[in-house]
């Protein structure tokens, strides 16, 4: 288990990977473990994990594991429906647009799923919209009118 590890230092752009090669370069080094978690500004027990890591399985040890988490709460088609639905009402031709409040609405109806309005938000991130809008039109506007109010000359036109 001889390795070039100032190559793999170099040739990595995980910053994480990078320290348990440095770690593990030291360690190989004959520093002691409490020196190089002093050194690297980790805790004794990370080095101790990754040395033992490094000792059992090789460079394939130090490889960062998949991190598991809680599961989605919509499966992947209610998202995709979820997705449509934003997509094909988010601007409605009377004014108006959706909110936060009325995402979360349809999810409960739908979905039987109750989210926060901070939920709703980073579910629309996860699906790939941005909860970020339009400017809402008025029921009543008048593009006529609002062209010929942009001819009326106030004192600062030259």
């Amino acid at each position: 288990m001889n390795h070039d590890f100032q190559r793999l230092i170099n040739a990595t752009s995980n910053a994480r990977l990078r320290v348990r090669y440095l770690a593990i370069s030291h360690f190989i080094d004959g520093k002691n473990r409490t020196e190089i978690a002093l050194y690297l500004k980790v805790s004794r027990v990370s080095v101790n994990k990754w040395v033992k890591a490094y000792l059992d399985d090789g460079l394939e040890g130090l490889q960062e594991k998949p991190h598991s988490g809680r599961p989605h709460r919509l499966t992947e088609e209610q998202r995709l429906q979820l997705k449509n639905h934003v997509t094909d009402h988010a601007i409605n031709a009377s004014g108006g647009r959706l909110q936060a409040k009325d995402i979360g609405l349809y999810i409960e109806s739908n979905f039987g799923i109750k989210y926060q309005q901070s939920g709703v938000y980073r579910l629309l991130h996860e699906i790939g919209l941005s909860w970020i809008t339009t400017r809402s039109k008025h029921p009543k506007q008048s593009i006529e009118a609002q062209e010929a109010f942009k001819k009326i000359p106030n004192r600062n036109d030259p």
